[in-house]
């Protein structure tokens, strides 16, 4: 079993996932009272979130380097960002480092690919959104991304900070949550990504009129596939 390396704190409340998936799923694959060999950074999620508001991604990159240099240095065999943000400094951090970076959008773009999707939205925060990193990455793989419109995305991107970010959730924002979708869906969606790792904490599979992608689950099946791969 290989020892996976996680930055984490973006936020907390979907680290907590990460771990418990990561956890729950190598006890599946290997019974007994076998759990994951992880080792975890944890940031304080509001000094990175003041360098995001501001631009500084070159910064970001620099502490989260910095970060998965010292995780590596500590025995990590691959690294995972929990979170889809941060995934805008991915690149930069794969040049520091000298193990593989388990990338959030690769993992998801393989599910999108079983059920043959080629046009799929994206939900995120305002920086995942409008950022080209995670559309570039899916269209790659021929997948189209779609987004919400202007007052849809402030939406999202409040309620992920003022209240997923702290552990709330409220059927109001579900309905709007689920109103965008649909909306989306209109404009030719097939799928949705839930592509903050708090989302899938609001909607579940069942209730979502589209196929959906939970990115934080995804992720953590990714990095379980690798380390128990021979």
């Amino acid at each position: 079993m290989k020892t996976l390396g996680l930055i984490g704190g973006t936020t907390w409340v979907s680290t907590v996932d990460y771990y418990k998936y990561i956890n729950q799923l190598t006890a599946e694959r290997l019974g007994g009272l076998n759990s994951a060999k992880v080792l975890i950074y944890s940031l304080n999620f509001e000094e990175l979130k003041t360098l995001f508001e501001t631009g500084e991604w070159e910064k970001v990159a620099e502490i989260l380097s910095r970060i998965a240099q010292n995780l590596e240095n500590a025995g990590a065999q691959a690294l995972l960002l929990c979170s889809n943000t941060i995934h805008i400094a991915a690149e930069e951090i794969e040049r520091q480092i000298n193990i593989p970076l388990i990338h959030i959008t690769d993992s998801t773009a393989r599910e999108i690919q079983k059920l043959d999707l080629k046009k799929v939205a994206l939900l995120g925060t305002k920086f995942t959104m409008d950022s080209d990193f995670f559309k570039e990455r899916l269209l790659r793989s021929g997948i189209e991304t779609i987004i919400p419109n202007r007052e849809e995305r402030d939406i999202i991107n409040r309620t992920i900070f003022e209240e997923f970010g702290k552990g709330v959730f409220t059927n109001e924002a579900r309905q709007k949550y689920l109103e965008i979708i649909e909306s989306l869906r209109k404009r030719g969606a097939q799928g949705v990504i839930f592509g903050c790792t708090e989302i899938p904490m609001l909607i579940k599979p069942e209730d979502c009129p589209l196929p959906s992608f939970d990115t934080t689950l995804i992720h953590a099946r990714a990095a379980v596939e690798f380390a128990l791969a021979d």
